[in-house]
């Protein structure tokens, strides 16, 4: 079979079982993470332009792998499993960052102190994420 008839059929079933409690909480991080960036830039950008900027990435991105894990599909596993590194990766990177100069951060993103404001969820879901995609793949 080619890829992109592989593609086309849903042998790749990414939101079921586990997946389907996947796509549940990337949904609703997109929609938190989404409203979060919009109100602050809304109400005051000039306050912390990177803490929002940085949690209308996230939403982005959250939103992303909630799509590929809705549709299924080798490519959409791939791009899910690029996109959970990634993800994987800001959450560190902004964590520390958060940490070591709290005054680049004077209003929270998503992903500051590793999701600490979120039961650090942001830290743990790109894990389970790789962990589904991988065994998703067999």
């Amino acid at each position: 079979m080619t890829e992109s008839a592989t593609d086309t059929t849903p042998d790749h079933k990414l939101g079921s079982g586990p997946g389907r409690v996947l796509v549940w909480f990337y949904g609703v991080f997109t929609v938190a993470a989404a409203s979060r960036s919009i109100v602050q830039t809304v109400l005051d950008f000039g306050k912390a332009p990177l803490a929002y900027v940085l949690s209308a990435i996230a939403a982005c991105v959250y939103g992303f792998i909630t799509y590929s894990l809705v549709r299924g599909g080798e490519k959409a596993r791939r791009a899910a499993l690029v996109c959970c590194a990634a993800e994987l990766l800001f959450v560190l990177i902004v964590g520390t960052w958060t940490l070591a100069d709290a005054s680049a951060f004077p209003d929270a993103t998503v992903w500051s102190d590793y999701g600490m404001g979120y039961l650090f969820i942001p830290v743990i879901l790109p894990i389970l994420g790789m962990l589904w995609l991988r065994r998703a793949k067999r």
